[in-house]
């Protein structure tokens, strides 16, 4: 595995890539878990060339959030990706020049849920996004459904733009317990972390009353599985706050009054103590 420090660099080596050779691109910040890594082994299995990315992108990280302890393990991740077969890892040490000025602004999308809770995110995502996938060139891109809202962001993004890039969005991977896995699970104590499943079993009532007492008497009202994620989350001493629990459409991440036999996505974001973790179901 070849690794490359600047954008420079990196273009010397695309510029050697034949035409024609399909390219699998997994950007992350790093921190790898096995979220990441199904990415990764989807990747390979698919394209010719797999080039991953670590990058810590200061622009996503509102300025009471966690950019500054966010977890950095290059050697390990290094290692990891060499071991699951990437060719190229790109691992810039700065995207930003001292006079950037252009950004990639989202309309809408900090009216959203999540954006709503981070005022400014989707701006420093869609941004970075775009610099990587001007960079990398990828036929693929593979992201997570974990982050819902990012997903459609970034599927807004490359069909707004007209941008060259097949958007492949995998499966949430969990913890056994049924976790979504997180860089940020490893914030939790022992306590919060036997807590934190207190959001897995909140979206799967959600969902056994949708496709269960609902299903035949569709369309439903969404305050009714809002309700029932709170309950839920209620019971849990260790929940600290919850940000939000919403019913959106699965294409836009709007909010849904009522929901049809197309079903939706209902998202969550909590604070298990002093961690806050995202989740969501596609119903």
């Amino acid at each position: 595995m070849q690794l490359h420090k600047t954008t420079q660099a990196f273009r010397a080596l695309r510029r050697t890539i034949p035409q024609g050779k399909s390219i699998g691109f997994v950007p992350t910040m790093g921190a790898l878990h096995d979220g990441h890594l199904s990415l990764v082994k989807e990747a390979r299995e698919k394209n010719d060339i797999v080039v991953a990315s670590i990058y810590v992108n200061p622009t996503q990280f509102g300025p009471n959030e966690d950019l500054d302890k966010y977890p950095r393990q290059l050697e390990a991740d290094r290692s990891i990706l060499e071991e699951m077969g990437v060719d190229h890892l790109f691992c810039p040490s700065e995207m930003y020049t001292r006079n950037h000025r252009c950004f990639v602004d989202p309309v809408g999308f900090d009216n959203l849920r999540e954006g709503s809770a981070r005022p400014g995110h989707f701006r420093g995502v869609a941004t970075i996004v775009t610099k990587l996938f001007h960079i990398v060139q990828p036929t693929r891109a593979y992201f997570g459904q974990k982050d819902a809202a990012q997903c459609v962001l970034i599927q807004r993004l490359v069909s707004d733009l007209d941008m060259d890039v097949t958007v492949e969005v995998m499966p949430t991977v969990r913890e056994e317990d049924g976790l979504a896995m997180s860089s940020r699970n490893a914030y939790l104590s022992t306590e919060e972390r036997e807590a934190a499943v207190v959001l897995f079993k909140s979206l799967s009532a959600a969902k056994e009353l949708y496709e269960g007492s609902f299903a035949g008497n569709l369309p439903m009202e969404s305050s009714i599985l809002v309700e029932t994620v709170m309950n839920v989350l209620e019971s849990e001493p260790l929940v600290k706050k919850v940000e939000y629990v919403s019913v959106d459409c699965k294409e836009t991440m709007e909010p849904l009054k009522d929901i049809g036999p197309e079903g939706a996505i209902i998202s969550l974001a909590v604070k298990i103590g002093n961690v806050r973790l995202i989740d969501n179901f596609i119903l």
